[in-house]
């Protein structure tokens, strides 16, 4: 495949285009289509082992010669499973089709031979010209030819790109937007685009329009595919990237199938119970050989060989797959289908629950996968979007400073401060423009509009031209009485050093004001002028143009001239807007650092906004031993700086003697696991994403993940899409823990893909971020019952279930093993034939799905107050590959006592009348009964919320296996159907006898006995960090009910003394937009270190 390194492209001239082979603007997020669904589905679900290990299986109960049971007993169960499993995997495709062909269908007006010509969005091509209108969403990224709006400006929303609902302004290259709409200079528009190869870049772009030998163009001409136009009827743009190649797709990540840690874990133990299988059917054959050889070769006249047994060789292999058939049960199907129904209990629970349903948007919680329940019960890190996941979104004018006065309080008539009501809100009435929504309580302000103050009309001239939201942003205008002004608007750690001299006094009181607002947790902007003179002016306009259509060095060349301009500024005040954390975040984030998840916030804003929410929030605190900001701009400094932060948290980890240090100078190859490290402290990380893109390469990546998961809290500022997914792939690469990300912007899709675990908050920005998760619902701190409650419960009840199949499959299937030494090794089963058909199917699927869908250690109320009880999920201590070992030898020893029990007590026995009941078919009844005791007792053991169903299910399966007993023993069937019904009255004849049932309290007894005293013993000798809390729980439960007591949240008083917006810049040609924000931080702010 050929590397684009070059776009070149020539307006309305499809031939000269369609040389470079550009793509058209179709979308795909699908994975099947009609032709390969078959094929690739099949494919991916013999990716599990245990699929592959059936379907061989199959294959050999095929052969007549070794098969000891009919084929279909595998066959219809796997293919039950398998369709299931398709027709699912269908029905999310086809959603995924319907979705794709919905925006690819969607109609544009298209320029063809003069004429507009309406076409759908898959057949634009680059190159073309498109129109656009009203609150219609932008087709491809196009450059901007011309507007309905003065000036050519077109107003934007870019919600689904960078997560900011306010609107950004674009303007038209000046030698196009004279064209206006009309179509015959449209149409003879044939120039060029040199530019620079799709990429993912969402804020930069570098190209050149060459047009009647002239060149036009600088970065910030171009409309992304993902914006929306408002307030403009109308605009015209040139096709330059398409489909695929456009930022918005760029941005998207790559789609994966998310498989659980569990999954993975079911693999590996399914193929250890192939190979114990295999092992187990050899040491049986060569039993069976030996057998033949020594007894059965000598036997014949009794017991005669097949025809195509020719020695006791050929015998012994033979009965190895025979023996491999009868034993398949070790791993039967109905696991798989089993698991899918849990999982699909569970997440209907997620659906369900009301405590997750947000009533002012009429929204429920949503789990749109039913394949990661249980994972969410072992989250150790969750990467967070800011803006609209942990805020609102909802910007709302508060406070302002206005040339030393401070607007926005209330005061009484002996100057002191009053708290205000509804009632005495400002009466916007007079104004047909103002929202009626806004409150707003200070009528001093309104006042000196009315009055026609300078400063104040000054000031709000500023904010009516400088409305994008963003570190720093400046509007060049000329005023009605012909003078240049330059408005700018910013943080007050850029715009405090750009101010004249003159402002010194002016800035100090701004700046007490400023910090006040801070204080309250607003978001703070910092409003300044300067009155240009119209001969530098021109000087400067003409070098900013030159800038503009440079090709290299493009940003520093701009940097460069921005600074001539911006300096000597006026101050004019400052701007308080209020972003309100959404409800119940800073009480989630304490509850899941209790549960001991790690919260990382990855966002586009600047340093100053993250690090105030991160304190408003309580991801840091004042009682921190330090936050460490990594901000350098090279390979060294910024290995230092990381170097240096943990030199503080852990000093040991530097030296060369650090056992990790010592693993890692062995250069081992991926993927390795790195361990956890703590520190010895409380500290706090922030990094921008000009360093990231440093830290993230191959030499830096593990000096950024050892610091970075050091700390209690870490914050990513500045960061692209592309970026946020890379974190979460650094750390899914070197830790061996789940990752959850959760965002509710088309910004947020790449990190919700690559994370363990998606969650879309369906809030302001759209729905790309819900379309492309696996859980959605409108509030974060619905995360902490999604994880605490139905994540916990989730990973219980899976891995109780795993335990207790595994243990029951085990003890069902060796039983063989050991009646093998006493049948000479044919192969023959223990158990009746319906009863192996049943066992399954039938006698114990209902209680332990009862169990895996309705029990619950603690309740919800628990759960939710001991966060700590999450833990053991995080580390897999319910189900790993010791407790699996522990299944085997539990189900080793039980299939022991029940066949060698019933074997002692049976062994030349005699009925009360004198009569001989040691016979195949008493014994396997004795067995098959002891065995349903033991399982039956066995979940019940295991069930901690006992309820009607849990009653039913367990004990009605045993009472139903009686039932079914005495159906399939009767005489009816029996002497109707003698050749598929064979026990003839033996229950009514052998349970009628003492020893019969001595022998079945016996077993039961025997196998109970670890049970219970491994549970009793467990917490005394091996107990693990949440029997504590159990403990606590249980004392709690004695005591007697009390009222809660409400814990009032900390809230920081040393923030950053200001902070902005951040994101893209806006108003094309007026408005100008220089150097990215020096990050320096608030001087009042002792907890940050530099290094």
């Amino acid at each position: 495949m050929n590397i684009e390194h070059e776009r070149y492209l020539q307006a309305n001239n499809k031939e000269f285009n369609s040389i470079f082979v550009y793509p058209n603007n179709t979308i795909k997020t699908s994975k099947y289509s009609v032709f390969n669904f078959l094929p690739l589905n099949l494919f991916e679900q013999f990716q599990r082992l245990a699929n592959a290990y059936f379907l061989i299986l199959l294959f050999l109960q095929l052969i007549p010669q070794i098969s000891s049971l009919t084929w279909y007993t595998t066959m219809t169960p796997l293919m039950v499973m398998l369709s299931i499993t398709a027709v699912k995997d269908a029905i999310d495709d086809l959603k995924r089709h319907q979705s794709d062909d919905r925006v690819n269908n969607l109609p544009v007006l298209l320029l063809v031979n003069g004429k507009m010509k309406e076409d759908k969005w898959m057949n634009v091509q680059v190159g073309d010209i498109i129109k656009l209108e009203n609150n219609q969403p932008v087709t491809a990224d196009i450059l901007l030819l011309s507007s309905s709006e003065p000036y050519s400006l077109t107003y934007i929303e870019t919600a689904d790109l960078d997560g900011e609902t306010n609107l950004k302004v674009k303007q038209a290259i000046s030698v196009t937007s004279d064209m206006e709409d009309r179509l015959e200079l449209l149409s003879a528009f044939n120039g060029e685009v040199r530019c620079e190869a799709p990429n993912n870049k969402l804020d930069r772009f570098s190209g050149i329009l060459t047009y009647k030998g002239k060149n036009f163009l600088d970065h910030d001409k171009l409309l992304l595919r993902g914006c929306i136009i408002r307030n403009t009827d109308w605009c015209y743009g040139l096709v330059i990237y398409t489909g695929p190649d456009t930022k918005l797709m760029q941005n998207s990540g790559k789609s994966t199938v998310k498989r659980t840690q569990i999954d993975h874990l079911m693999n590996v133990l399914v193929l250890w119970i192939f190979l114990g299988l295999g092992i187990i059917c050899f040491v049986l054959a060569v039993g069976h050989g030996i057998w033949q050889n020594k007894k059965g070769y000598h036997f014949q006249i009794f017991l005669p060989w097949e025809k195509y047994v020719s020695s006791s060789a050929v015998s012994a292999i033979l009965i190895f797959w025979s023996y491999f058939i009868i034993l398949n049960t070790m791993v039967p199907i109905s696991l798989y289908v089993s698991v899918e129904i849990i999982r699909l209990g569970n997440s209907l629970y997620i659906n369900w629950d009301r405590k997750m349903f947000y009533a002012p948007r009429n929204t429920p919680a949503q789990a749109r996968t039913t394949t990661l329940n249980e994972e969410l019960g072992q989250v150790k890190y969750v990467f967070s979007d800011k803006t609209g996941t942990l805020t609102q979104n909802i910007m709302i004018f508060n406070k302002c400073s206005i040339n030393g006065k401070l607007y926005g309080d209330t005061y009484d008539k002996d100057g002191q401060r009053v708290t205000v009501s509804e009632k005495e809100k400002v009466d916007f009435s007079y104004n047909k423009l103002a929202d009626p929504k806004f409150s707003f309580y200070d009528k001093t302000l309104v006042e000196a509009v009315k009055k026609g103050d300078h400063w104040v009309h000054l000031f709000f001239r500023s904010l009516s031209l400088c409305h994008t939201v963003m570190s720093e942003e400046k509007v060049e205008v000329r005023t009605p009485e012909d003078r240049i002004m330059l408005f700018c608007k910013g943080a007050d750690t850029i715009i405090c050093e750009l101010l004249h001299p003159s402002c010194s006094s002016l800035c100090d009181v701004t700046m007490e004001h400023l910090d006040d607002c801070a204080s309250e947790g607003l978001r703070t902007l910092m409003v300044a002028y300067r009155e240009l003179d119209e001969a530098f002016f021109q000087d400067w306009s003409k070098r900013h143009t030159e800038a503009c259509l440079s090709l290299e060095n493009r940003e520093s060349r701009l940097s460069s001239v921005y600074e001539e301009v911006e300096k000597d500024l006026m101050l004019l005040g400052v701007t308080a807007i209020e972003d309100k954390l959404q409800d119940g975040v800073p009480e989630t984030i304490i509850i899941l650092n209790k549960a001991k998840i790690r919260l990382w916030v990855l966002t586009g804003d600047k340093q100053e906004t993250a690090v105030n929410i991160a304190y408003s929030c309580n991801l840091f605190e004042d009682e921190m031993d330090e936050v460490f900001v990594v901000e350098g701009r090279d390979d060294e400094t910024i290995r230092k700086e990381l170097r240096t932060a943990r030199n503080k948290m852990k000093p040991e980890s530097l030296l060369d003697s650090d056992p990790i240090n010592i693993y890692l100078t062995t250069k081992p190859e991926l993927p390795f696991e790195i361990p956890e490290e703590v520190a010895n402290g409380n500290y706090g990380l922030i990094i921008d994403g000009y360093s990231l893109a440093y830290a993230l390469e191959g030499n830096l990546e593990l000096e950024l993940l050892r610091t970075a998961c050091m700390c209690k809290g870490v914050i990513c500022c500045r960061m692209t899409p592309l970026q946020k997914a890379q974190v979460v792939e650094l750390m899914k690469r070197y830790k061996k823990v789940v990752t959850l990300a959760i965002g509710d912007g088309a910004n947020d899709v790449s990190m919700i893909k690559a994370a363990h675990i998606g969650v879309g908050i369906s809030g302001q920005e759209g729905l790309q971020a819900m379309l492309n998760s696996d859980f959605t619902f409108s509030q974060f701190q619905y995360l902490q019952r999604l994880l605490l409650v139905h994540g916990r419960w989730s990973y219980n009840r899976m891995c109780k279930f795993l335990s207790y199949f595994f243990y029951k499959n085990f003890t069902f299937t060796l039983v063989h093993f050991w009646y093998a030494f006493f049948n000479g090794f044919s192969a023959q089963t223990v158990y009746e034939t319906w009863f192996i058909t049943c066992y399954n199917l039938v006698y114990t699927s209902l209680p332990v799905l009862g169990m895996s869908l309705f029990d619950q250690d603690v309740n919800e109320t628990w759960s939710l107050l001991f966060p700590e009880l999450y833990e053991p999920g995080q580390h897999n201590l319910y189900f790993n590959k010791k407790e699996f070992v522990k299944c085997l030898m539990h189900g080793i020893y039980s299939s022991f006592v029940l066949f060698f029990v019933p074997m002692g007590t049976l062994y030349n026995a005699e009925r009360n009348d004198g009569k001989d009941i040691s016979d195949y078919q008493s014994f396997s009844l004795v067995v098959q009964t002891s065995l349903i005791w033991v399982v039956t007792i066995q979940i019940a053991l295991k069930t901690t919320y006992w309820t009607m169903i849990s009653h039913v299910v367990i004990w009605g399966s045993l009472g139903f296996y009686f039932c079914m007993s005495f159906l399939l023993y009767s005489d009816g069937l029996c002497l109707a159907f003698p050749d598929v019904f064979q026990f003839l009255g033996v229950i009514r004849n052998a349970l009628n006898q003492p020893q019969m049932l001595l022998s079945i309290i016996l077993s039961v007894v025997l196998c109970m006995l670890p049970v219970i005293g491994y549970q009793f013993l467990k917490p005394l000798f091996w107990p693990i960090s949440v029997d504590k809390v159990f403990d606590r729980i249980q004392e709690c439960r004695r005591l007697p009910r009390q009222s809660p007591v409400q814990t009032k949240l900390k809230h920081s008083s040393t923030r950053p003394s200001a902070y902005a917006f951040s994101h893209k810049h806006g108003f094309g040609a007026l408005i100008t937009s220089g150097k990215t924000m020096k990050s320096r931080m608030s001087k009042k702010n002792t907890l940050f270190s530099k290094r």
